[in-house]
């Protein structure tokens, strides 16, 4: 018989006495010798895996209540999508001193020449009733000696499916920033060999904000598509806080004529 959570007495049992075992295995810890140490971290790995992909799946669904956080195709789209980094709850959820590479959930990284960092990510619950997005990202950057900084966001393979020349793709998103920042939006779609590039620079000012990228200026091969991500690039972004509430993508076929 299943019980209101979902499982049944048998399987809940089974579970208490799981977690009876691992507080047993960690009180043998001090005792163990280091084959039986490596052993029992590798159990224990295999089983953290198992547990934080359950964790990211129901993070992700209780976040949609009361309120529905995925992205509605808007009229005339085919296909639209919201970053899980401002969908799901992030592990980590910061990095301090972050370094060039650093990634922040599974489709965001962090790219900079800086020598020496003094730049923190921090994924933030976003508070405002305007706001769809349950979770948005803030970026403190205080001295800053680089010549670039940007975050590079990897689209899914959705984005490719269908993607033709006559397509616009439009990014959206809220952002805040504690001082005026000049802010570059490139979209990169590689086909085989070769790398398609378009960047536009973001208006001016908070709040909602977009870029539309025509894919008609583009070269690309319909037939060899293998990639898109986009790079976020912020021009001097030393001793600013910037917080980006939320951040959507849309495609649009072009009318034909």
């Amino acid at each position: 018989m299943a019980g209101r959570n979902g499982g049944s007495l048998l399987q809940r049992i089974a579970e208490r006495r799981s977690l009876r075992r691992w507080r047993d295995a960690a009180s043998t810890v001090p005792t163990l010798g280091p084959d039986g140490l490596r052993s029992l971290r590798a159990r224990a790995r295999a089983l953290r895996n198992e547990l934080d992909t359950v964790l990211r799946a129901t993070e992700q669904r209780l976040t949609a209540f009361p309120g529905d956080t995925s992205v509605r195709k808007p009229a005339g789209s085919d296909w639209a999508w919201r970053p899980l980094l401002w969908r799901v709850k992030a592990h980590p959820h910061g990095i301090a001193g972050a370094q060039s590479r650093d990634k922040l959930g599974d489709d965001l990284t962090l790219f900079h020449d800086c020598p020496r960092s003094e730049i923190t990510l921090r994924q933030i619950r976003n508070t405002k009733g305007e706001t769809l997005a349950p979770f948005g990202l803030r970026l403190d950057v205080l001295r800053f000696e680089g010549s670039f900084l940007s975050l590079v966001l990897d689209l899914p393979d959705a984005a490719l499916g269908g993607l033709q020349l006559n397509h616009l793709i439009r990014l959206e998103m809220q952002l805040e920033c504690e001082r005026e920042l000049e802010v570059f939006c490139r979209l990169n779609i590689k086909h085989g060999p070769n790398s398609e590039q378009l960047v536009r620079e973001l208006p001016q000012g908070d709040g909602a904000r977009y870029v539309e990228f025509d894919l008609a200026y583009t070269r690309m091969n319909e037939r060899r598509l293998e990639k898109v991500w986009v790079d976020l690039i912020f021009e001097n972004p030393r001793m600013n806080e910037v917080v980006i509430r939320d951040l959507t993508f849309a495609r649009y076929p072009r009318a034909e004529l």
